[in-house]
């Protein structure tokens, strides 16, 4: 009895030990993870972040640079073509990023841009054309030999925003026959945006300008719809550039994204319009853009995503200095649209991914604005805010991205994640002069979380994927999404939010990280997302558990300097993947201050 009395005394010294100095490892971590994530932040109080350069991107400039730049642009359009040649995959494909595997829409792209650069004379080696065989060959085995319209199309189902600018492309390029080409309705664009819902047109809300430039190129190239059709297309053709001019931000980007700004200048080029204002604007936007090394990144940057992000990293671990000043509170106010948008025509209030003019409001930085000032105590354009929100909700109770009702169509269509967001900011308000219908828009949401709960627990996001998952989603992102979101509504402890959690311990790899779901390589991002949902289920021993080898993982990998890799995770308008520098550094902050208590 004295014996089995001392075995059981000195086991559960040996565990308060354990406990004892994983504490400290936790605490070392986080105070670097923190001091790393503050020297992030610049000198007007946000973090600007730094996206992936994108061989997509890159290859939209270049074959805009080749159709519609100037004399003096050959030296930038040589860089951009020759970062392409040395980013090719070795099995002659190209990916989104330098770390994704190759895919069709990127590397028909990157083949076009190569083959009009050519035609600029941009410098070619001797390897040039060994590159556009194995290219071509790449896409043939993906796509079938003698591929063409309907195999790029079903690329993307029923959503024609990304596949008819690729086919516009590979043929300015001459590898597509204008007239094969279906047209894009561009004439709509005259319409009021309330008619686009009626329709169920086949573009995303967002879309607008490449559906007027593409569509416009596509008319004038070969593209034919019938007599009425054409000679409607002509009369409307003055008033729809006039519009695609005003929808320009003064910034001269699309939306602050490479790929939209390039294939409208292509295409204004294309059209015969290469002297046309939101031509030479959107050449100007590309130009400053560019990379050092000829490469371009999908968008400006996340900047307005990221400071909120942060914020709401650093609110676990109290640091009073940040809380104390002001400066990223008064910056993120002045994010807020003061104004309703040129594209969709919603009210002002929201707030973008992005502090620059050519960010459009959506529902899930909104969401994440409001959060981040109420951690940081100030309540200014938070009700405009909140009814911003309210009025975006669609019909089955979840939130799409920018516009309620569009159609079926991603970022048009509820999302779970993003409903998951809202949900969080809009309890925070419960209690405000809008409490009745906040309410009212919970319950309705709440029951959406749970018709879109997928069968093993899971839910998915839109936002974010995984290259190594068979169908490319990311269900721990999604799950690591949600389950904060019922958990504030004191859903926490019901079935689907025990499912959702039962999920994210399944996934757990037997190193303590977690990948994208079952079975797959653990990452940071993916990892403290799982903490961070994970942090809030405190009456789960086996949660419990496995926070602790979670945090291991974490820390051990702030110790050995791993942690500040990122990985392309991210999805970007149209599924393009993309990494984000600032994604480790913030979510790591964030577990580990959230669930330090945990242990």
């Amino acid at each position: 009895m004295r014996e089995s009395r001392r075995n059981q005394q000195r086991k559960e010294f040996n565990e308060m030990k354990d406990s004892g100095e994983r504490q400290i490892r936790v605490e070392r971590a986080l105070q670097k993870a923190c001091e790393a994530l503050l020297a992030e932040r610049n000198a007007e109080g946000f973090w600007e972040g730094c996206l992936s350069s994108s061989a997509l991107s890159t290859a939209v400039a270049v074959s805009a640079f080749s159709v519609a730049g100037e004399n003096g642009d050959a030296a930038r359009l040589v860089k951009g073509a020759q970062w392409l040649l040395s980013h090719q995959n070795g099995d002659g494909s190209w990916g989104d990023t330098e770390e994704s595997p190759g895919n069709p829409s990127t590397t028909l792209l990157v083949l076009a841009a190569l083959r009009l650069a050519r035609e600029k004379g941009a410098g070619m080696d001797e390897s040039f054309e060994k590159t556009l065989k194995m290219g071509a060959a790449w896409v043939e085995r993906m796509l079938g030999r003698g591929w063409g319209v309907e195999e790029v199309q079903a690329l993307y189902g029923e959503d024609r925003t990304f596949a008819a600018p690729i086919l516009m492309n590979c043929a300015l390029a001459g590898g597509m026959e204008w007239g094969k080409i279906p047209g894009l309705p561009f004439e709509l664009a005259a319409l009021p945006a309330g008619f686009y819902r009626a329709v169920n047109l086949n573009v995303v809300s967002y879309a607008l300008p490449a559906l007027i430039a593409v569509g416009l190129v596509l008319h004038r190239r070969g593209s034919r719809a019938g007599l009425f059709c054409d000679w409607l297309r002509r009369r409307v053709t003055p008033w729809v550039l006039r519009k695609l001019w005003k929808m320009q931000p003064e910034s001269g980007g699309y939306l602050e994204a490479v790929p939209l700004t390039g294939f409208v200048v292509m295409s204004l080029a294309g059209a015969g319009e290469r002297g046309h204002p939101a031509a030479a604007r959107g050449l100007e936007f590309l130009r400053r853009l560019q990379r050092e090394d000829g490469s371009w990144p999908i968008d400006a940057n996340l900047s307005v995503w990221l400071t909120t992000n942060a914020v709401r990293a650093l609110k676990p671990v109290e640091d009073a200095n940040f809380f104390k000043d002001g400066r990223t509170a008064e910056w993120l106010s002045r994010c807020q649209a003061a104004k309703a948008p040129a594209f969709v025509g919603d009210a002002p209030g929201g707030w973008a991914w992005t502090h620059l003019p050519g960010g459009i409001p959506d529902a899930d930085d909104t969401a994440m604005a409001l959060l981040a000032l109420a951690e940081l105590g100030t309540a200014k354009g938070v009700e405009m805010g909140v009814d911003w929100l309210l009025n975006l909700q669609n019909r089955d109770g979840g939130w799409p991205t920018f516009c309620r009702g569009w159609g079926r169509l991603p970022f048009d269509r509820s999302a779970p994640d993003i409903t998951a967001h809202v949900i969080q900011a809009l309890w925070k308000r419960r209690n405000g002069r809008q409490g009745a219908e906040i309410m009212r828009a919970l319950k309705r949401a709440e029951a959406y979380l749970r018709g879109c709960q997928r069968a093993n627990g899971s839910w998915v996001p839109l936002w974010f994927g995984n290259q190594r998952e068979v169908a490319l989603e990311n269900p721990v992102m999604g799950t690591a999404a949600v389950l904060p979101a019922l958990a504030v509504m004191g859903k926490g402890g019901e079935a689907c939010s025990r499912r959702g959690v039962e999920y994210l311990l399944k996934c757990r790899h037997p190193d303590g990280g977690w990948g994208g779901g079952v079975g797959l390589t653990p990452t940071v991002e993916e990892t403290a997302q799982a903490l961070i949902a994970l942090g809030g289920v405190t009456e789960d021993e086996m949660a419990r558990q496995a926070v602790g080898k979670g945090m291991d993982f974490l820390t051990a990998k702030v110790e050995s300097g791993e942690w500040r890799q990122s990985h392309p995770l991210g999805l970007y308008f149209a599924k393009l993947w993309y990494s984000e520098k600032l994604y480790p550094l913030i979510w790591t902050v964030h577990a580990l201050g959230q669930c330090r208590g945990m242990i």
